[in-house]
């Protein structure tokens, strides 16, 4: 596999003007952020227990529109130990919701060339369908190799026989995607499904934590090797959250627990000071947490050329 940030003239997925890659290392580990495109969400989704106004000043003073937003979507692909680590697989493509920006990841590990094949283990953060929608792309099973590895944290498993929405506040129609998403992955992949109760180390210094909150099962990948850290956040953060961590988004489960998880999290890693990437920062979304009064602020990495 190779991990660097270059475009390559005629290779496969090359002839974007941004490959939408970004490649860093955590001490002997090999990191890549990649970008599945980005999802259009509407903008009360993003903190729906807040007043609209104070809502709406917020997006005005973040330079977001008011209505509609560009939300992104990460994932990363991690070498450590011989092993490749698909960490979340994006939206893939659902028809019925009519999402054209996203569900980029294919091409885009085909452009960075990294063949699906080489892929030994995925860890799903959680089984919303924009965490395992690219892996029910047609061809791609075939493309995975037999032995593969989906670890999931074994409470996501159980949340998903019968999903609980009554706390959510969804845009109309995604409750019922992300149902028959998360029941056709289930009935595809549960040869190879690898449940974990609490943590799990996936491979030398890559270990993926449940943190619940999100959803029940939502989990968080953890990255140490030498005295370089990093940590993979999934959906326990958004980019509101840093400034606002008690406003709850629409795609939480038990939004009380998840601005809990939140606020630990970013706690903690405002102390250790180690680097963040999550789902939907914009990308690559490498940044820092420094304390700011009772909230937190985001501090963008140098970007490593």
């Amino acid at each position: 596999m190779s991990l660097d940030n270059t475009s390559h003239p005629g290779r496969p997925g090359s002839d974007e003007l941004v490959p939408s890659r970004y490649a860093l290392r955590v001490g002997e580990i090999e990191v890549m952020v990649v970008s599945d495109g980005v999802l259009p969400i509407p903008a009360p989704v993003m903190a729906y227990n807040v007043d609209p106004a104070v809502r709406a000043a917020w997006l005005e003073d973040m330079f977001l529109p008011p209505e509609m937003l560009e939300w992104p979507l990460n994932v990363i692909v991690v070498r450590s130990g011989g092993r490749t680590i698909l960490v979340d697989a994006g939206l893939g493509m659902d028809p019925d919701l009519h999402l054209p920006q996203a569900g980029r990841l294919g091409q885009r590990l085909e452009g960075a060339g990294i063949d699906l094949a080489s892929v030994t283990d995925v860890v799903l953060t959680h089984m919303h369908m924009d965490h395992i929608g690219g892996l029910l792309v047609d061809g791609v099973k075939d493309q995975l190799r037999p032995d593969l590895r989906i670890h999931v944290a074994a409470a996501e498993l159980k949340f998903w026989e019968s999903p609980d929405f009554s706390r959510v506040s969804m845009p109309q129609g995604f409750p019922d995607a992300l149902r028959r998403t998360a029941k056709r992955f289930v009935n595809e992949y549960h040869n190879q499904l690898r449940p974990f109760e609490d943590e799990y180390e996936v491979a030398p210094g890559v270990v993926v934590r449940r943190t619940g909150g999100h959803t029940p099962g939502h989990s968080v990948v953890r990255l140490a090797s030498g005295g370089d850290r990093l940590t993979f956040a999934g959906d326990a953060v958004f980019q509101v959250g840093f400034d606002r961590p008690d406003w709850h988004n629409g795609f939480e489960h038990d939004p009380e627990e998840a601005a809990r998880v939140r606020i630990s999290l970013l706690r903690e890693l405002a102390a250790t000071r180690e680097p963040l990437v999550a789902t939907h920062l914009s990308f690559p979304s490498v940044c820092h947490v420094a304390v700011d009064g009772d909230a937190f602020r985001c501090v963008p990495a140098v970007w490593d050329y």
